[in-house]
């Protein structure tokens, strides 16, 4: 077996109108139609390149939330929000207009980098490809040291 890419991501939500207007309007994702109405919350999202890469299912306000620090599972995800710094900044200058708190910021060397989280709790990584023949010559480089990212 080889796996050939990752072809999508499902979150539990606890509120499906809050977290489809974070996905959709906030972020830009195509938001396309879930068969279920009711019977099925659930949102779907993509961004062209395939069927659909988020898939949101809610769970109501009584769901446990994401445990604080180390823990098992989800650290964060990556969405490329472009190819250039302006792209970034422009990404940037958007999430602050919505309101959203930028966590983070790094330089990765092959990668400048925004962290983010969404309504609840999930780390999403919004980053521009800075060298990308670096990296597919000598995928080693993603490891370079990190370093604070001056946008």
């Amino acid at each position: 077996m080889k796996v050939w890419e990752l072809g999508h991501l499902v979150l539990y939500v606890r509120d499906l109108q809050r977290s489809r207007r974070f996905y959709r309007d906030v972020l830009g994702w195509k938001e396309i139609e879930v068969p279920g109405g009711e019977d099925f919350p659930a949102a779907a999202f993509t961004s062209g390149r395939t069927h659909h890469e988020l898939l949101l299912l809610e769970v109501g306000p009584s769901a446990a939330p994401l445990p604080p620090g180390r823990r098992v599972g989800l650290y964060h995800f990556g969405l490329k929000v472009g190819e250039t710094d302006d792209e970034l900044r422009e990404a940037r200058d958007r999430l602050v207009a919505e309101g959203v708190r930028i966590v983070g910021a790094t330089d990765h060397g092959v990668t400048h980098s925004l962290y983010i989280l969404d309504p609840d709790g999930n780390e999403i990584e919004l980053y521009i490809d800075v060298q990308p023949a670096r990296w597919k010559d000598d995928p080693s480089a993603i490891f370079a040291e990190m370093k604070p990212l001056r946008l």
